[in-house]
């Protein structure tokens, strides 16, 4: 459960960066078109009641009067159509979602036979659309019929006593259409204007936002100028009563009074059912997050004392989801190097992981397009890339969240160049796999945020039936493996 909580899925990252899109277009919406535009009424509503009252100034009185009413009515209409729009995109959001997995599922359905059964799904979604339309139809109608009716009489209004004062003698029929024609278009201009109050109740709150953003300090800050710059590492991890939750989940305790020490130069298992808090750990030494209370020391020293760049330099990370960039596979491999890398050594890196094999029988060789997120590869494929990437780095902390969940049965050549990096690093591993971490020095049992067992593999055996090692491995063993031992 704590895998999903503590990586970011691809999923969150782009509705985080489409969020920031928004706000910033709401921002330059604010600060450029919306105020240029409130700008711009108040200049033309001042100076067309200015060239009224002077061309006309009866007329004008009587026009400006009545331009509430305009006013109103622009306004009631603009909304009216801009809400109808609105709605009828969100009444359309369900039957959307539904065809739109439909499709992206179209295996799935067609072999259930389900096609009848989405169709109806389909058309029962959209039952309540059409009510809706329909009331919005009789709202519709009302609203701009009323908003219209009221804009033709006030404009004939203006035409009539403009008549009359025309007929008397008081003005001529060019001031009345000039009168006319330019405090009309004054009611749009203010309408438009005003159908802008939302953008900008908006636009304020991005603003604030954006502020709130920049003068935040992250508790985790990665370039610390106090913070203390590491050049080498021996990998002595201690953890000293640990608490910590989730921020996500405050409530729920991953641990709580948690200590492992985690020898420099030697392996060390963590294995226990799912939640037990093995990828945490992980987490926890990479500083992804800070514990509750208690500390996490590396070489005797609290983490959070330490520059936190030149800290991660000395450490890798081979996740249980393997990442993969848009890329040839080359420039996946020599991610994070700080250095040029030789080809000689992208390849040892590659044999390593026991990869090379593979990437030399593809077409472009190392020079082959990874696709979006790796989609190009396998699943196995990408999870050695990462870990020839792991070893590139030639890390004094090596750390491994369950880093042969994607390869098969037959990976025995895997698991070996594992071992041989392991050696004389500091090595932390997550496996569900027992059999592939039967040759750490140590092995770390934990049941519900705590370590109940540790020891080698064939001392924590040698507890029986009792223990909780013996427990998990019997789990994992099949009736003929039962047999045979």
């Amino acid at each position: 459960m704590e895998d999903t909580s503590s990586t970011i899925s691809y999923y969150h990252i782009s509705n985080l960066i489409t969020n920031w899109c928004l706000t910033f277009l709401q921002v330059q919406s604010l600060v450029g078109e919306r105020m240029s535009l409130l700008l711009q009424t108040f200049a033309a509503v001042t100076i067309a009641c200015t060239m009224g009252l002077i061309i006309a100034w009866k007329l004008a009185l009587v026009m400006i009067a009545a331009q509430p009413i305009i006013i109103i009515c622009y306004y009631c209409k603009h909304v009216l159509l801009k809400s109808m729009s609105k709605k009828a995109i969100k009444a359309q959001d369900e039957s959307s979602k539904l065809a739109a997995e439909a499709v992206s599922n179209i295996r799935t359905v067609t072999a259930f036979s389900s096609q009848t059964r989405i169709l109806q799904m389909i058309e029962k979604s959209q039952e309540g659309q059409q009510k809706e339309n329909i009331r919005q139809s009789w709202f519709a109608g009302i609203g701009l019929g009323t908003s219209q009716g009221l804009m033709t009489l006030t404009w004939a209004l203006d035409f009539w006593y403009g008549g009359k004062l025309v007929a008397e003698g008081f003005m001529g029929s060019k001031a009345l259409f000039q009168t006319f024609m330019i405090l009309v278009s004054t009611g749009r201009v203010i309408a438009d204007a005003g159908t802008t109050t939302n953008d900008l109740a908006k636009g304020s709150e991005s603003v604030g936002s954006v502020f709130a953003v920049l003068d935040r300090r992250s508790l985790i800050e990665p370039e610390d100028p106090e913070g203390h710059k590491l050049n080498e590492l021996t990998g002595h991890v201690e953890l000293q009563d640990v608490d910590f939750a989730y921020p996500a989940r405050p409530k729920v305790m991953i641990f709580k009074g948690l200590s492992i020490i985690i020898e420099a130069g030697k392996s060390t298992a963590l294995v226990g059912e799912s939640g037990s808090g093995k990828s945490t750990i992980i987490g926890l030494i990479e500083r992804f997050y800070d514990p509750i209370k208690g500390v996490v020391k590396i070489d005797g020293q609290d983490i959070r004392s330490n520059d936190l760049r030149s800290m991660r330099k000395h450490i890798a990370l081979v996740s249980q989801e393997p990442t993969l960039f848009v890329g040839t596979i080359r420039q996946n491999i020599t991610y994070g190097a700080s250095e040029h890398v030789d080809e000689a050594e992208i390849i040892a890196v590659a044999k390593a992981a026991n990869a090379h094999d593979f990437i030399a029988s593809l077409k472009d060789g190392y020079d082959t397009w990874c696709g979006d997120r790796g989609l190009q590869l396998s699943d196995g494929q990408k999870q050695r890339i990462a870990i020839a990437r792991a070893i590139l780095k030639n890390p004094a902390v090596l750390l491994l969240d369950d880093a042969t969940s994607a390869l098969d049965s037959q990976s025995k050549e895997v698991e070996d160049a594992l071992e041989r990096v392991m050696v004389g690093r500091t090595s932390v591993v997550e496996a569900h796999r027992l059999s592939t971490i039967q040759n750490c020095d140590v092995i770390a049992v934990l049941s519900k945020g705590k370590v109940v067992e540790q020891g080698t593999h064939s001392s924590l055996l040698a507890k029986g039936p009792k223990g909780a090692y013996y427990s998990l491995v019997s789990l994992q063993r099949t009736p003929s493996t039962q047999s045979t031992n």
